[in-house]
């Protein structure tokens, strides 16, 4: 068993209710000091997994409060310890005396993470999973807390079994054949080298493919809107936002800074940046917003160029067309359709040496249903793949350096064996691959690893 540890699991304002957890060696009579349960029976002799109605003791002895505890059994506890958890009053004096009180009976507070990281040690989750709860903490979207969820439940483990099961079976018949000759152990044929190393090329290659994805579900797409002064991106922004985020009026030149708002447009987290407009200037102030405008523009992951719909023809600048047109994605959109119908109909020559926009569309930032068409452009650019496909993307940098590295050693391995060299060199690559795959779930992590993982986490958790 570990030594016991306690920290607050909930927030550190008030609220209704306040949870401080406890695990580890001593847990349940460290809990019999600080709980009085109202049924009169020893903590460690309450049934697991159920609420029990009691008071809450200080250090001393004196009731702080009152509210439920439940105990969870070392086998089917989340840290894979004895454990136990308190409900009470989400008052921070309520909590930090309780909290206090399993100090004194010989808790110690409790790191960031570590309650993960028992878990993670004690086998009751891999090394995915573990950042899935983060990953579930810090959701901003539906989507992305669909996905933390699912790989919290072994999505993203599930995908990586068949690989680490293919180059485990090449590896142990390699052994097998050269630490046993005498036993009459069938040699494993090179087509079926091959077999098992393109299965896990396959899966490898399909699962890197989801790291962009996975960014974009966790981390938001980075969106700059951008066009001539008085365009409307403004008036965009704070149609996204469902407020008045950005100061809107009549006057060309009212924005000269950038403002970043993030909202969910169709599913899809945005992360946006209304620009100053994008103009020749000799104000000193708007050339500095000017300046920011393009720096916004050339790290977006979209931009959205925004015409004057009001005009006829819309008007936008062939200097913010060619910006635009360097992102990943962009969208032409016109604004103030409301105002002039032709701009829903509106025809577009665009130079030739631009790269298409991923999509034309006119849109109304006042009328209703008038992003519609914008939000659909939106949605393809990024589009939010099947419900199959939940819990098994590539949210971050640590998940997509190691699948990365497996594949690489994977495809050295298939060019090992189709240049017809020994079948140690084959061997190494297939042992380089599983070693990565392992690094990935934490099963041959090394301590560096697991460590830069748990640091990302919260105290309580």
């Amino acid at each position: 068993m570990s030594d016991l540890i306690a920290a607050i699991a909930t927030g550190s304002i008030a609220a209704a209710i306040g949870i401080v957890r406890v695990s580890g060696d001593g847990c349940f009579a460290a809990c019999d000091r600080v709980f009085r349960p109202r049924n009169g029976v020893p903590f460690a002799q309450q049934p697991s997994h159920k609420m029990v109605f009691g008071e809450m003791l200080d250090d001393s002895g004196a009731v702080i409060d009152q509210g439920l505890a439940v105990r969870f059994g070392g086998g089917h506890s989340y840290t894979g310890e004895d454990s136990a958890e308190f409900h009470c009053h989400g008052s921070p004096v309520v909590l930090h005396t309780l909290l206090s009180a399993l100090f004194a009976a010989g808790a110690r507070q409790a790191q960031a993470g570590e309650f993960t990281k028992r878990a993670f040690l004690n086998g009751k989750m891999d090394l995915t999973e573990a950042e899935a709860v983060i990953d579930l903490i810090d959701a901003q979207s539906a989507a992305a807390a669909k996905n933390a969820a699912a790989q919290l439940d072994g999505g993203l483990r599930r995908r990586l079994e068949p690989v680490q099961e293919a180059l485990i079976d090449i590896t142990s018949r390699f052994y097998a054949v050269v630490d046993y000759p005498d036993e009459d152990i069938e040699d494993i044929q090179p087509q079926q080298i091959r077999s098992s190393l393109q299965i896990a090329a396959d899966t490898l290659s399909a699962l890197l493919d989801t790291a962009q994805r996975g960014r974009v579900l966790k981390n938001g797409v980075r969106t700059a809107i951008v066009g001539l002064p008085n365009a409307g991106k403004s008036s965009l922004l704070n149609a996204l936002a469902g407020y008045d985020r950005a100061i809107v009026t009549d006057i060309p030149g009212t924005t000269r800074d950038t403002v970043e708002e993030t909202v969910t447009c169709g599913g899809t987290l945005l992360r946006l940046i209304d620009t100053a407009g994008i103009h020749d200037t000799a104000d000193a102030v708007e050339q500095l917003g000017v300046e920011r405008s393009r720096k916004a523009a050339e790290t977006a992951d979209l931009v959205i160029a925004v015409a004057d719909g009001s005009q006829t023809p819309p008007t936008v600048d062939e200097d913010i067309l060619s910006l635009s047109a360097q992102a990943p994605h962009w969208i032409l959109a016109v604004s103030k359709n409301d105002l002039n119908p032709a701009a829903k109909t509106a025809v577009w020559q665009l130079p030739k040496e631009l790269r298409d926009p991923d999509a034309f569309v006119s849109f109304s930032s006042v009328a209703p249903g008038g992003l519609d068409l914008l939000v659909d452009a939106v949605q393809s650019c990024f589009p939010a793949g099947t419900p199959a496909d939940a819990g098994s993307l590539l949210t971050n940098a640590r998940q997509e350096s190691a699948v990365r590295r497996s594949l690489e050693a994977v495809r050295r391995a298939l060019s090992a064996l189709d240049s017809g060299l020994t079948p140690d060199a084959v061997l190494t690559d297939a042992e380089e691959a599983l070693e990565a795959v392992g690094e990935l779930t934490g099963r041959t992590a090394k301590e560096e690893i697991v460590g830069a993982v748990f640091s990302r986490f919260c105290v309580g958790k």
